[in-house]
């Protein structure tokens, strides 16, 4: 008995780390599916640098309780796993794709920065552009202005040029 007790406070010790440290967490129900549709889902998650846990309920409700997280209680009902990570995208992009692909797998609820998140918000998550594209579209925006300046600049230049240019060959006709 004694073992058993400190297994399960190493695990709840090991659940609140998680919550504090994600910035997203989502809870599914993966009742339905099969061994194999499991491991493409813990692959495709690994790969997207989410943390995927099965856990059993009263494990959660003790670490959710201590973190003041009671709202969860309601959510943790029949076989729960949970999805952490510190990217807020990815858990929702790849758990609602999944989702869309097998009918099976049921996103119950989701906690985004401490406060819950419903279906409608995890959707919205799932249909923003990745990190690495938004980085992209805030670089262009910034570096338009930049080329802006710069073809500004050089118009004083190109016309200096074209003068000189047209200076030199008056000249050599002249010749």
């Amino acid at each position: 008995m004694g073992r058993a007790l400190e297994q399960k406070k190493k695990v709840v010790a090991e659940l609140k780390d998680k919550f504090d440290q994600s910035k997203t967490i989502i809870l599914t129900d993966y009742r339905g599916l099969n061994v194999a549709e499991m491991t493409e889902l813990r692959r495709q998650l690994r790969e997207a640098g989410v943390d995927y846990k099965v856990v059993k309920n009263t494990l959660v409700r003790i670490a959710a309780r201590d973190l003041g997280l009671d709202f969860l209680d309601s959510y943790l009902v029949g076989p729960t796993a949970i999805a952490f990570s510190e990217d807020p995208v990815a858990p929702a992009k790849v758990l609602c794709k999944f989702a869309d692909d097998h009918q099976a797998l049921e996103l119950k609820a989701g906690i985004m920065d401490g406060k819950l998140i419903g279906m409608d918000s995890i959707k919205q998550l799932a249909n923003l552009p990745s990190r690495e594209m938004l980085l992209a579209q805030v670089l262009a925006g910034m570096k338009a202005p930049i080329t802006g300046l710069v073809n500004v600049l050089n118009g004083p230049l190109r016309s200096l040029v074209y003068v000189l240019q047209a200076v030199k060959d008056k000249k050599e006709k002249q010749q």
